[in-house]
């Protein structure tokens, strides 16, 4: 069949919910989108290019989208179809544009849409039936999957050009329900992908479907949407329980159904905004080698057996743009898009699902890590020793292979600062009684050959203060502020102020001691001198502390 052309469908008259298109002009019109006009290779610059954002020492809030127009490849071929990286989660402002609310209620917005889904509405027109590609249109060399501007996201290491930024759609056999999962895509030939999907434990449902058709004889239909609106978007990553579709819950985001069509050779329904959609079917009884890729673990993923994917058909707008993101080493666009979005899902369950009190936050370490290996759980100060250790079993429970480094902190702990976390973990745990080790737990990254069975192990840490210390040795704020104050004066070089940058009390001071700071302060410190020369005494060790001495104002007596 020929290429074919329609000219309606995908209007935004009537629709409650930005497309994609929508989505690209709230970021240009938020100053957070660069268009690169020059001529740029997909194969081996565009990627490089939007990586440096992420890996040059840009702050998270400076982080842009990129939306590069002249694409070309490394054999000189021109594409006339726009490439955009980096537009749906680069940083937190992005997100909140595409979730519709403010940074601080995305978690919030989230447990609503999961507790209120709203099943999609079905049309018969669709923005992404504008165009479609079939039989012989889609097998030769700049026909099919090779007409499209797929970038290679790592050059030097990938073995093709991959799909990054999909919502792969499977359906139940038996039960109809859809899924969709954000899965690596690479191409193989005109026609042809390689598609893998997570087969371990608490991996992707569609590799639970793939082994129910097996089971059956029979080939998996299968939809790749790539690029979409934004709140269909983020559904890819997130981890739904078994069952419940993204496209309802979608739409309990946006608070109105999400626009659906089926599509056009294989019995699944997709967005009908979508920017492309790849039809087809996956084999149930032959793989084949797939990558290497760089994977998001932070390391090349080397070459495993995967499934096939065999095209049936290709859609696309009229007006289409090809989404990729950043994957690969963090903080990339896919970290960013899980982290905004899991750190709320955690509170939520040690909150509310568990009943927990004086949790105040819940950090997923981001750089090199990928949000999975590393977990912090900010508490209040004077919470149970066994409130502590439920939200930690609590923690490393809810995800199968999130996890593998939990530790509690205190509030006066930044889990983004290292070396506050490495003060924490030198001063406030004792690791024969603060530490516990958790097996069977779930590998995620490059195999250990010393684990054949692929498990991994998890430590918990209880890195809080469990008793009143002294204050923190550094100048108390006020004189801090002060001093920073005399240091812009100077015309000296732009502070970033790093915590803790200011003396706080933990709890073991008192008032005559900060009397004797004040009259120090004040240069009255001869007085202190008076003090202290009427506690001489002739019956004690140097290095005694006041207070183990009975009888000293101080004394345990006292």
């Amino acid at each position: 069949m020929a290429t074919t052309t329609k000219k309606t469908g995908g209007s935004k008259t009537g629709r409650p919910y930005p497309d994609f298109h929508d989505h690209l002009a709230a970021l240009e019109e938020a100053g957070l989108l660069r268009v690169i006009d020059a001529e740029v290779n997909k194969d081996t610059q565009l990627h490089p290019l939007v990586r440096w954002q992420f890996r040059g020492g840009i702050p998270e809030d400076d982080r842009k989208a990129f939306k590069f127009t002249n694409v070309v490849d490394s054999k000189g071929r021109k594409y006339d179809m726009p490439v955009v990286v980096s537009a749906l989660s680069t940083n937190a402002q992005m997100y909140s544009i595409g979730m519709g609310v403010p940074v601080d209620e995305i978690g919030a917005r989230w447990n609503h849409a999961m507790a209120n889904p709203i099943a999609p509405r079905t049309v018969e027109d669709a923005a992404c039936h504008e165009v479609v590609i079939t039989g012989d249109d889609l097998r030769g060399e700049g026909k099919g999957l090779d007409a499209f501007p797929v970038p290679i996201s790592t050059p030097g290491y990938d073995s093709a050009p991959y799909f990054t930024a999909t919502n792969v759609t499977t359906r139940n056999p038996e039960t109809g329900t859809q899924n969709m999962g954000t899965y690596r895509a690479g191409l193989k030939a005109s026609d042809r992908l390689a598609l893998r999907m997570v087969t371990r434990p608490g991996g992707a449902e569609g590799a639970m479907h793939w082994r129910m058709y097996k089971e059956r004889g029979e080939k998996m239909p299968c939809a790749i949407v790539v690029g979409c609106p934004p709140a269909v978007a983020f559904m890819g990553p997130q981890k739904l329980p078994v069952g419940v579709e993204e496209m309802a819950v979608a739409g309990g985001v946006v608070g109105a159904p999400i626009n659906q069509v089926k599509c056009k050779t294989i019995d699944i329904m997709v967005p009908a905004e979508s920017e492309i959609v790849i039809e087809g079917f996956i084999d149930t009884e032959y793989v084949e080698p797939e990558a290497p890729f760089a994977e998001s673990h932070g390391h090349v993923a080397l070459e495993d057996y995967n499934n096939i994917f065999e095209v049936t058909a290709i859609t696309h707008r009229k007006d289409a743009v090809l989404t990729s993101i950043i994957s690969q080493l963090t903080p990339s666009e896919s970290s960013v898009i899980k982290r905004v979005a899991y750190e709320p899902l955690y509170l939520s369950h040690l909150r509310d699902s568990l009943g927990i009190k004086g949790i105040k936050k819940v950090f997923l370490h981001e750089p090199l890590t990928n949000l999975r290996k590393i977990l912090f759980i900010q508490v209040e100060r004077g919470i149970p020793t066994t409130e502590v250790w439920r939200a930690l079993y609590g923690a490393a429970s809810l995800a199968a292979a999130i996890g593998k480094y939990v530790i509690a902190v205190d509030t006066d702990i930044d889990p983004n600062n290292g070396d506050a976390v490495f003060w924490a973990l030198a001063y406030r745990a004792n690791p024969s009684l603060d530490a516990q080790i958790l097996k069977h737990k779930v590998r995620y990254g490059p195999r250990d050959p010393r684990t054949p069975g692929g498990e991994e192990s998890m430590l918990l840490i209880d890195a809080t203060l469990k008793a009143d210390m002294p204050p923190i040795a550094l100048p108390k704020r006020e004189y801090m502020e002060h001093a920073k104050g005399l240091w812009e004066k100077f015309g000296l070089p732009p502070l970033t102020p790093e915590a803790p940058w200011y003396g706080y009390s933990l709890g073991d001071w008192n008032d005559e001691w900060d009397a004797m700071a004040k009259r120090a302060a004040e240069g009255n410190y001869l007085e202190n001198g008076r003090r202290s020369a009427q506690m001489r005494r002739n019956d004690v060790m140097p290095n005694t502390s006041i207070r183990d001495v009975p009888d000293s104002p101080f004394g345990k007596n006292q």
